[in-house]
């Protein structure tokens, strides 16, 4: 087979929760680039259709719906949608994620200062938000015997990171998920359904600017000893994760199954001496 037809998606119908984030959208981005038909999934439904319409590619291969990634009933109308215009599912992307102040421990505070509420909710949208969109959209993948579901975990779930609590424990549950259901597919629907994870490290997006840059765009104090502890000394961009995205969804990956591919830059390698 050409190096050329391992990473070809042509044919393939890829959905992509979170896609209308920086994150997601480039992931999707890569996949229609790869020759996917992508389908971008986020809460908003005019901010989803707008990232669909600006993803380089053909109409006729890229979709925006809105729903809630907690949510089976909302998540099944929208499989019946996709299967309807598209015809089958090939690839999930659980990109769907994010953080709240109240499950982020601050500088001048502990442990006991957190929000249970907003933990709850955090913890909820990272992990919960990972498995019901699986358990939806992996059944059609199951029923034609392949199929790729590919999580999005973070450095966070194998480094004890300050402050961010309910972020980590979530990401740490995603990770022990993806191995746990990598076994379960395999054994029970054949080598022909894979499940990876993505652990991106520092990423410059909407929902973390405050905690890497001051207000006049210099970086925090955080963000200094983050590139510090980084071998290559730059922050991830939003294009770096597409590769990785594209080879766990390509038949280049066929023998791959139940890993945490990092994309850090080395974050997660060094030990800081």
């Amino acid at each position: 087979m050409e190096p050329s037809a391992l990473f070809s998606l042509h044919g393939t119908v890829a959905v992509v929760t979170g896609g209308s984030g920086i994150l997601g959208g480039a992931m999707a981005q890569g996949l229609l680039d790869a020759g996917a038909s992508v389908v971008v999934l986020g809460t908003s439904r005019a901010k989803t259709e707008q990232k669909a319409a600006a993803l380089r590619g053909p109409e006729e291969r890229k979709a925006g719906y809105a729903c809630d990634v907690t949510d089976q009933e909302q998540l099944k109308v929208v499989r019946s949608q996709i299967l309807s215009r598209f015809g089958r599912i090939d690839t999930l992307i659980n990109a769907a994620g994010g953080n709240r102040p109240g499950a982020t421990i601050q500088p001048q505070q502990n442990f006991f200062d957190l929000d249970i509420s907003e933990f709850q909710q955090v913890t909820s949208l990272n992990f919960l938000g990972t498995v019901v969109p699986t358990f939806i959209f992996a059944e059609p993948m199951a029923a034609a015997g392949k199929g790729s579901v590919i999580n999005i975990s973070s450095v966070a779930a194998v480094r004890a990171l300050t402050r961010v609590a309910g972020y980590s424990g979530a990401k740490a549950a995603v990770e022990n998920f993806t191995r746990w259901l990598a076994v379960e597919m395999a054994l029970k629907f054949g080598e022909g359904i894979r499940v990876n994870a993505i652990a991106p490290g520092f990423f410059l997006t909407e929902q973390n600017r405050t905690l890497l840059q001051r207000p006049d765009g210099s970086p925090t104090d955080r963000m200094n000893e983050i590139l510090r502890m980084t071998p290559f000394k730059r922050l991830g961009t939003p294009s770096d994760l597409a590769g990785t995205a594209v080879w766990l969804a390509a038949s280049a990956s066929s023998f791959v199954t139940g890993i945490v591919v990092p994309v850090d830059g080395g974050f997660s390698a060094y030990s800081g001496v």
